[in-house]
């Protein structure tokens, strides 16, 4: 009788223990799932948002066909559509930083008054076929250029120039007459636009840790309220970006003084990108996202966070080593010495190169 009393007691409590595991593993199991559902809400707003950052012009329907022609694409014969295999044919985009007067934080980094801005860097990015190695070319914005007619998004065109400011396209037509205008003046299609302004350059910087330079001579520059030593400096975004557009406390004090700095800068941020860890850091990859997406205008073929992984997947290959960086040649300008014309014929062939 004891051995059965026992033995039930015994059944009894496994009953209650099996009981309580149940409990425990439904409420893991709960909390789980709950944790899921946050974390999938939460990538979902991640997602969102640095779509919603993305700011696109749609430069292919306002220019239609009347600019260079694409080159022609030979599909890789080894290539797997199954497999989807990222692109590598050449492409040609170009890059402009703005200095745009909207918003508290672009003026608190240089910008003037809220009415305009202005493409205060200018840079042809050419990416060779396979995608491994790249040449960046910087145009100077006091090149004096033949400005073409652009169409205006109220409707109607801006009057052909003659003899005037490379910046001024983006001043008197966006984005579109900008690429309009380095179009014109190369010969060379550019398939896709990326504009980046002040704050969203200095907050991308600041994402990525800083990022290390080395100037080779002093830089004392009040207008861009910086000033270095010659030598190595890691610099945080606004003094990066303060860099960026010095000109002068530097050489004669002229934009081609300047074209340097910003090339050593694209260099550094290409390896300070190679060199942080981003996929292995979730967080930090989101704020360099964010930061990289928050002062972002692209054309509409780059206007999405996939088409923007596509393509940084597709250059994923490509090393600071093997970008070349060069200045368009340029001579001064025979009505004004302070403005610089192209110089032909080595103009003509670097462009042609690009082709």
């Amino acid at each position: 009788m004891f051995l059965l009393v026992t033995g039930h007691k015994e059944n009894g409590d496994e009953s209650r223990r099996r009981g309580r595991r149940s409990v425990v593993l439904k409420a893991a199991g709960l909390t789980l799932a709950g944790a899921l559902v946050l974390a999938s809400a939460a990538a979902g707003w991640a997602y969102w948002h640095l779509n919603d950052n993305i700011k696109s012009v749609d430069i292919d329907s306002a220019l239609g066909d009347d600019r260079p022609a694409r080159p022609l694409v030979t599909p890789s014969a080894t290539a797997s559509a199954s497999a989807g295999p990222l692109p590598t044919e050449a492409l040609n985009i170009l890059v402009l930083g703005s200095d745009s007067r909207s918003g508290k934080e672009n003026k608190a980094l240089g910008g003037g008054d809220s009415s305009g801005a202005r493409s205060d860097t200018a840079m042809v990015v050419h990416i060779d076929a396979g995608r491994t190695s790249a040449t960046v070319v910087s145009i100077p914005r006091d090149t004096l250029v033949t400005r073409p007619s652009c169409p205006l998004p109220s409707g109607g065109s801006t009057a052909v120039a003659y003899n005037a400011m490379f910046n001024s396209a983006y001043s008197v037509g966006g984005p579109v007459c900008a690429v309009k205008t380095v179009e014109s003046i190369t010969g060379v299609r550019m398939d896709h636009y990326v504009e980046i302004d002040f704050s969203g350059f200095a907050k991308l910087v600041d994402a990525l840790g800083g990022v290390d330079v080395t100037t080779d001579q002093d830089i004392d520059d009040d207008l861009s309220h910086l000033h270095l030593k010659k030598g190595p400096h890691h610099l945080d975004g606004t003094q990066a970006l303060a860099l960026a557009r010095t000109r002068h406390g530097i050489g004669d004090g002229s934009d081609l003084g300047r074209i340097g700095l910003q090339q050593k800068l694209v260099k550094a941020l290409l390896e300070q990108m190679a060199a942080t860890s981003l996929l292995t850091d979730p967080a930090k990859l989101y704020r360099v996202a964010d930061a990289a997406t928050a002062g972002l205008t692209t054309d509409t073929g780059l206007d999405s966070l996939n088409e923007l992984m596509n393509l940084g997947q597709s250059l994923k290959d490509l090393s600071a080593d093997n970008v070349r960086t060069v200045m368009m040649p340029v001579v001064p300008a025979p009505s004004d010495h302070n403005r610089v014309v192209a110089r032909e014929p080595a103009a003509s062939t670097l462009w042609e190169s690009l082709r």
